[in-house]
């Protein structure tokens, strides 16, 4: 009866505290802004409280139900949180289901990659595989192979040399250099102080000659106007006098404008403005590139070195730019989406689909799934990270990693499989304004202003000092924010009860800024409250400080004083990530005593000052301290030891081995395989179509001739005269060449390179054999007309066509229509794994495919394996059944294409589902469903019909930015990724009946709200497919900027 006892006291304090509607607090009862009693109460019993005896609670109020309405509300609130406690209880049950399949799912994975791998697979990866030798009974396992020592190049100040360009992406909160708004909101904080130290760092070290931190430009009211400037240099460059500082070396910040602009959005708000950020950011990155080609290149364009995105979002953004300039991507996580959902449903305060809504968690994590995908490095801050929590993804198993790593340095095949490497390198620091004073046991240990104390002493310190009778003995110290996980409760307990400990030693506690607990978030008010009331449990007045305000500029201080005092530094935290305060506080002179859970194993590890505790041995805290304090001796040895090795968490330390690991990396760039010279008279070509209705053409001719001149001042008056000459022809001879098509002398060169606007069509209608719909001819017939509506802007634009049919099905689709297919400027074959350009690349009167796009593309493309796991996957059940969900559809397969017929749509899986399948098995690739959901195809990784468009971007230079693609309201599973970006979309309404949709997501997933932004300004919906009125649209949009 005890048991109800309870809940009959928590029952009578929620009716006291006037409850408002308990159903809607949806058990979330910690975020939810201001502490709140009635929340508290009812966690109290949902959490604490077995289903049993509250229901018994129940029956007993219901037996002894009177008239009074104090009674029907007890009984009706007692039925309601009952209903909570069963809710809770089926999340759990959920939530060990959802383990449970993804554990079968994985080891399902590495089991086929044994399979599929078993010819050259040996007996020691085998058990590497599957955890478990694969020997014969009597038999003793073989050794281990052995793994070739490491022959990776250190990096050092010999570099000098090099000259590289890195980009660093940070997308979310505010950046800026200077009096950074740490903690103004919580996508404000470390992360950002973090990356632009990063970005200096990186700058000054031998051998970086740029770094661009890309991040979003925000010119909102609601934030200070510097968010709103386009650049903003952080550091010019190496401080190294020797080194040549050129004009455009240096640390800068990029803000790229995406998504609304006069709004600060936060991070979760982001996601349908990715490929808007990536547009932008690549025009920046090839206008870069050219500049540095110019400075330092001899004229060749510098790429750059490695992109390294930080964080979900602007791993995802990496993952797509990287792959458009083909170039090596780097992630850091800083935090990640599995396990904080993990960590959310194991409270069971909500379910999957609340935690969705509140954090946009799924999308998120699908952000870090194809970050892993695209890249070469994970850099974490623990070994416990990597283990732990990106052991949770579907794209890294770090067993599979272990074996493919192997495989890869012996040279074996590895199958087209992949896994990222990881790195661990602990955050760097900035050391510079530390002063290490080692003090003797003769030093003036004064605190406070009287007497001939020679300096003033710091204002924090008179703010700590107010709560301690005795300021002069050692301090304890614990720096974190009020947060249950940080443990601060125990560390209370144990100073209490340890005797000893409090007479030698005061304990301080700054736990953030407050001005009234009432007003703090739940779980804040909860410590803080608790805190007082154990202060007034043990008696520790004047013994413990708990300051209500400090400033960031007063860490250092806080730091000092503890150091001068002989104390010793604490992280009782229940887990933690990494622990940075432990490294500033080590710089100061501080030992620590620190949890064994995380980071902190590491870093004691590398400075050995201290010691480490079980965050839940209240003794073993207690005397870890009283240990530290009492023996000064060891506590010299922790200090010196620290101060000895401080060094490894230096940011000149950071960027060597980072750069050092990033060297490691396969590095790639644009590489054409046919060098395309500068265009004729580009620049003639514009100006001619601008001023032909121009009568005095004197201006036309002053211009080129002052351009002629410029360009070579040694040219005698001859070659002079003939390029004008030239140009009078040109200007004399106007084009006779319709919309969009070439000249019939065929150019080795696309005309893509001297459009200034392109018209990309893109619709998917498709009848119920796969077939392209009739309607489709009229479609492009009309947009051809749209186009040749506007004189002037008809002669500069191009037509590309973008489809999932393979060129021959293309051209004879297109000849019913009695369509040229050098009617087109560029075609986009087999959902984006070719690309041809009409009129340009004929040989023999056959089309083919662009060299270089294929090379782009081939980037981790593993066919012989995807092959045998797609077979599999389709057409095999879990009880070894053989279904006929698809068939090999060899007349649209290519080289980088695998194209499978749909048999039974209804036992087709989502896309999402094989996508993990894939990614547990360490195949990387792109695989959509497309024509009516009648084909299934499977392209490279860095394939896709959007990124071919970022592709003839980076290739001929026509901008995103001056495109159109031409959509229907529904299409293929690769849909949603040619609405967003830059570039101007025109929704075509009534033209597809049937799409691929629905093949696309399983339930759970993230939403399409979290790819396409709801409205835009760049996106035009057009009634029918009538000229004028495509037109009109095209001309509404143009007005649009992204």
């Amino acid at each position: 009866m005890a048991v109800n006892e309870w809940i009959n006291g928590y029952l009578e304090a929620i009716l006291s505290s006037k409850p408002s509607n308990i159903e809607d607090s949806k058990v979330n009862l910690r975020d939810q802004g201001h502490f709140n009693p009635t929340k508290y109460f009812v966690e109290e019993v949902v959490t604490g409280v077995d289903e049993t005896d509250l229901h018994r609670t129940w029956i007993k109020v219901v037996a002894t139900r009177n008239t009074r309405e104090r009674s029907s509300r007890l009984e009706n609130m007692c039925w309601r949180i009952w209903h909570l406690t069963r809710k809770k209880k089926q999340l759990e049950w959920e939530d060990y289901q959802r383990i449970q399949k993804r554990k079968f799912e994985r080891e399902k994975g590495r089991s086929d990659v044994r399979e599929d791998m078993s010819e050259d697979l040996s007996e020691a990866e085998k058990v590497d595989i599957l955890g478990e030798p694969a020997t014969v009974s009597g038999e003793s396992p073989k050794k281990t192979y052995q793994h070739n020592a490491s022959t990776v190049e250190v990096w050092s100040d010999d570099k000098k040399e090099k000259k590289l360009y890195i980009i660093l992406i940070s997308l979310h909160g505010l950046v800026r250099g200077d009096n950074m708004e740490l903690g103004r909101d919580s996508d404000t904080g470390g992360q950002i102080k973090y990356v632009v130290e990063l970005a200096r760092a990186l700058a000054k070290t031998p051998g970086v000659y740029r770094v661009d931190l890309f991040t979003r430009q925000v010119s909102s009211p609601e934030v200070d106007w510097s968010y709103g400037e386009p650049t903003e240099m952080l550091t010019a460059g190496t401080d190294d006098p020797d080194d040549d500082v050129g004009e455009s070396s240096g640390a800068y910040i990029i803000r790229i404008p995406f998504g609304p602009r006069d709004k600060y959005l936060r991070k979760e708000l982001l996601w349908p403005y990715i490929q808007e950020f990536v547009d932008g950011a690549l025009a920046h990155v090839l206008n870069m590139s050219t500049v540095l080609g110019e400075q330092i290149g001899g004229g060749h364009p510098i790429w750059p070195y490695v992109i390294h995105g930080h964080y979900a979002d602007a791993g995802d953004s990496a993952a797509i730019l990287s792959g458009a300039l083909n170039v090596p991507m780097v992630l850091t996580g800083h935090s990640l989406g599995r396990n904080k959902l993990e960590q959310l449903l194991k409270q069971g305060r909500q379910s999957k689909e609340d935690i969705n809504s509140a954090y946009r968690i799924m999308r998120r994590i699908e952000g870090e799934e194809l970050s892993l995908d695209a890249a070469e490095l994970v850099i974490t801050s623990t070994k416990q990270e990597v283990d732990e929590q990106w052991g949770l993804y579907d794209g890294f198993d770090v067993k599979l990693e272990k074996v493919l790593r192997a495989r890869d340095r012996r040279g074996v095949n590895c199958h087209g499989r992949y896994m990222p490497r990881m790195a661990v390198i602990p955050p760097g620091m900035d050391f510079s304004k530390v002063i290490q004073e080692q003090e003797n046991d003769n030093d003036d240990l004064s605190l406070t202003t009287e007497g001939n104390s020679p300096k003033a002493v710091p204002p924090i310190w008179q703010e700590v000092m107010r709560f301690l009778t005795n300021p002069h003995k050692p301090m304890i110290l614990a720096l974190s924010r009020p947060d249950p996980k940080k443990n601060i409760t125990t560390l209370l307990k144990a100073f209490g009860e340890c005797h000893s400990l409090r007479k030698l030693a005061n304990l301080t506690l700054i736990m953030g800024n407050r001005d009234d607990i009432d007003e703090m978030t739940a779980g804040s008010a909860s410590v803080l409250t608790t805190v007082l009331k154990l202060v007034d449990k043990y008696d520790l007045y004047g013994q413990v400080a708990f300051p209500k305000h400090h400033k960031q500029n007063d860490v250092p201080e806080i730091y000092r004083l503890a150091a001068k005092t002989k104390g010793v530094f604490i992280n009782p935290a229940l887990v933690e990530p990494f622990g940075l305060t432990l490294i500033e506080a080590a710089a100061h002179g501080l030992p620590m005593v620190a949890t064994k859970n995380g980071g902190p194993v590491d870093i004691h590890r590398a400075l050995n000052n201290g010691l480490l505790i079980d965050p839940h041995d209240q003794q073993g805290i207690a005397n870890a301290l009283l240990k530290l304090v009492s023996e000064k001796n060891l506590w010299q040895e922790c200090q010196k030891s620290g101060w000895r090795n401080i060094h490894l968490f230096s940011w000149p330390e950071h960027c060597r081995t980072y750069l050092t690991r990033v060297a490691s990396c396969r590095m790639r760039h644009p590489a054409w395989k046919t060098d395309t010279p500068a265009d004729e008279l580009p620049r003639d070509e514009s100006l001619n179509d601008s001023l032909r209705d121009v009568q005095d053409t004197s201006l036309l001719l002053s211009i080129d001739v002052d351009r002629f001149s410029s360009v070579n001042d040694s040219s005698d008056g001859g070659d002079i005269q003939d390029q004008v000459k030239r140009v009078m022809s040109r200007m004399k001879k106007p084009s006779s060449e319709k919309v969009g098509e070439v000249s019939n002398n065929n150019s080795k060169y696309p005309m893509l390179r001297k459009r200034r606007r392109l018209i990309v069509i893109a619709v998917d209608c498709y009848d119920v054999n796969g077939a392209p719909e009739k309607s489709m001819i009229g479609m492009i017939q009309e947009t051809f007309k749209a186009i040749k509506l506007d004189a002037q802007l008809g002669k500069v634009t191009g037509v590309a066509i973008s489809t999932a049919m393979p060129l021959s099905e293309l051209m004879e689709f297109l000849k019913l229509g009695k369509i040229k297919v050098n009617e087109f400027d560029a075609v986009v074959c087999s959902s984006g794994s070719e690309v041809y350009y009409p009129g340009t690349c004929e040989e023999g009167g056959e089309l083919y495919p662009d060299p270089d796009y294929a090379s782009h593309v081939d980037h981790r493309w593993g066919s012989d394996g995807i092959k045998k796991t797609i077979w599999k996957l389709m057409n095999g059940d879990e009880e070894g059944k053989i279904l006929k969900v698809i068939e090999e559809d060899v007349k649209s397969s290519n080289s980088h294409c695998l194209s499978y017929l749909i048999k039974d749509v209804k036992m087709a899986k989502k896309v999402d589902d094989l996508r993990q399948k894939f990614r547990m098995r360490g195949l990387r690739c792109h695989l959509m469903y497309c024509r009516n959901s009648t084909r299934m195809q499977v392209i490279p990784l860095l394939a896709s019909r959007s990124q071919a468009l970022r592709y003839f971007f980076v290739r001929w230079r026509l901008n995103v930015a001056n495109m159109y693609v031409v959509l229907g309201e529904t299409g293929d599973t690769d849909y949603e990724e040619l609405i967003a970006g830059t570039h101007k979309t025109l929704i075509l309404k009534g033209v597809v009946k049937n799409g691929c949709e629905e093949l696309l997501r399983s339930r759970g997933s993230y939403l399409k709200e979290d790819i396409v932004p709801e409205e835009s300004p760049l996106i035009a919906y057009v009634n029918g497919t009538n000229a004028e009125e495509i037109a009109n649209a095209l001309t509404k949009v143009s007005k649009c900027d992204a």
